[in-house]
């Protein structure tokens, strides 16, 4: 059992269904924040400096920002018939509790790295500038992809096109955006991209298998399950078939499940015995 097992035992309970939901109002707000009042948007950016005056309201509020900052149909676009799906296709696939880990960790890690650069540079970086959830959100889609590397898509609402390769062409745009950034010195660029793809980095490549969650896997253990449950039933009958006979008074599971049965290692043979005969037979020799 992973790290991530063990967290959801104990803490599962607290997860947050439907988050996408929550994270497409706060980009709402966001959104009409930046067409009505922009200077209240910039009031409640990630900004390190004004959290250290005491302004600790940021540290939430930030989500607010919306990721797409364009034209409003694009907005629409990308958050409704985007964002938003995937988002909650994730959630079906992975669990309420694992989702929210997703999230909250990119989000956190981006905060990290927003003080972490403040305290290099003494710079002041607002979100909407260089920190943002874009970045977030583009690691959704890119875990979306490695789930469901085969689901066909329509880029543009035309162009039928597999999740793999659209996941390997926003990995390339973002490698590129990175060495771009590097190349003309403006590192402090990159700690964004960086910060917001760890909790991908985490999740997929540090050891935590994933594949069970794919859809070809979970299909293949309903499968599994369904063929152990039909083997188990007499086909001339419909009745079930007993897993384990005692070898003296003839129970079965069937007969009462709470029965315990047990091999016996010093009868001459294939010898199955319930757990009121385990210890009282006489060996078969």
């Amino acid at each position: 059992m992973n790290w991530i097992d063990k967290l959801e035992r104990k803490f599962g309970r607290y997860g947050i269904p439907n988050l996408t939901m929550y994270m497409v109002i706060c980009y709402v707000l966001g959104y009409l924040l930046m067409v009505i009042n922009p200077g209240m948007l910039d009031m409640l950016s990630l900004e390190p400096a004004m959290i250290l005056k005491g302004q600790i309201w940021r540290l939430v509020t930030w989500v607010i920002y919306p990721p797409q900052t364009g034209s409003f149909l694009l907005f629409v676009i990308s958050i409704f018939f985007f964002y938003y799906p995937i988002g909650n296709s994730l959630e079906r696939t992975w669990g309420t509790f694992r989702y929210n880990l997703y999230i909250f960790s990119g989000l956190l890690f981006v905060m990290a790295a927003a003080f972490l650069t403040y305290f290099f540079t003494g710079r002041v970086y607002l979100v909407g500038a260089v920190f943002t959830t874009y970045y977030v959100s583009m690691s959704v889609f890119l875990a979306y992809a490695a789930c469901y590397p085969n689901m066909q898509i329509l880029l543009w609402f035309v162009i039928p096109i597999k999740m793999k390769w659209m996941g390997w062409v926003y990995g390339a745009i973002i490698l590129y955006n990175i060495i771009s950034y590097i190349r003309v010195g403006a590192w402090v660029m990159t700690v964004p991209i960086i910060a917001s793809f760890l909790n991908f980095i985490l999740f997929f490549f540090s050891g935590i298998s994933m594949y069970r969650f794919r859809p070809k896997e979970v299909k293949r253990r309903r499968e599994f399950k369904k063929a152990m449950a039909q083997s188990r039933v007499d086909p001339a009958t419909g009745a079930s078939v007993a897993k384990h006979k005692c070898a003296i008074c003839g129970r079965t599971e069937l007969d009462d499940p709470n029965l315990e049965f047990r091999f016996c290692s010093k009868c001459n043979g294939n010898y199955e015995y319930c757990q009121d005969h385990l210890f009282t037979h006489e060996h078969v020799k």
